[in-house]
């Protein structure tokens, strides 16, 4: 049988809408989702490490990691409402987009260092963090985890306090590191977490999508 099917074995829960139950398909979006977000995490963290140990050289495969980590986190995240769901993945792509002309323009190892001394260039690369930032706030209003709130609310404030030049550099990769300390929290808080968690209420996303094409609706 197919994985996108339900089996006998998986498990069956009461949805607003009906019944519904997590696949293995399911379960390994979840999985893929956070160790994809994992990775985002992970590449912040040590690009801002090795930038302060060894200094700006060689940090753009860290940027790799994250755009590709971010990328695959928001294919497989689950979010009820699905024109919210394309407009973070527009923004990621937006960032992503602006991200290639500052390498283009400056060349990848120094891509870093003129968004620091040319914060407008921020700009460009600033939907990719507000698509992060959307994260930050979606797994807030899931779970009320500290953690998520201090993502969504440190990223921008650091990007935008550089950008207003309100922040100094320092200031700023001080949030930033904060901020990915904060984010490798969330992550591996949600590993013991059931899937189920994570996808939150089948029935919905069947009720939202039956919405969209015009079928009829049941009510709860």
């Amino acid at each position: 049988m197919s994985s996108t099917l339900a089996t006998p074995s998986d498990p069956v829960f009461e949805g607003v809408y009906g019944h519904f139950t997590i696949t293995a398909l399911d379960r390994r979006e979840v999985l893929g989702y956070r160790l994809a977000l994992t990775a985002v995490a992970v590449a912040q963290l040590a690009l801002l490490v090795q930038w302060r140990q060894l200094g700006p050289q060689l940090l753009w495969p860290w940027l790799l990691v994250m755009a590709a980590g971010l990328g695959l986190a928001l294919r497989w995240i689950h979010i009820y409402l699905r024109p919210l769901h394309r407009a973070l993945q527009l923004f990621w792509l937006a960032g992503c987009l602006g991200g290639v002309i500052l390498a283009v323009q400056v060349g990848p190892g120094a891509m870093l260092t003129t968004l620091v001394d040319q914060p407008l260039w921020i700009l460009a690369v600033g939907p990719f963090f507000a698509a992060l930032t959307g994260i930050g706030f979606k797994e807030f209003v899931c779970f009320q985890r500290a953690e998520a709130i201090g993502v969504t609310l440190l990223l921008p404030l650091a990007l935008l306090g550089r950008l207003a030049g309100l922040l100094s550099p320092a200031a700023t990769a001080s949030l930033l590191s904060a901020e990915a300390l904060l984010l490798l929290l969330l992550c591996l808080r949600k590993f013991p977490m059931p899937a189920a968690a994570d996808v939150g209420d089948k029935s919905v996303f069947a009720h939202l999508e039956r919405q969209r094409q015009g079928q009829p609706v049941e009510a709860p």
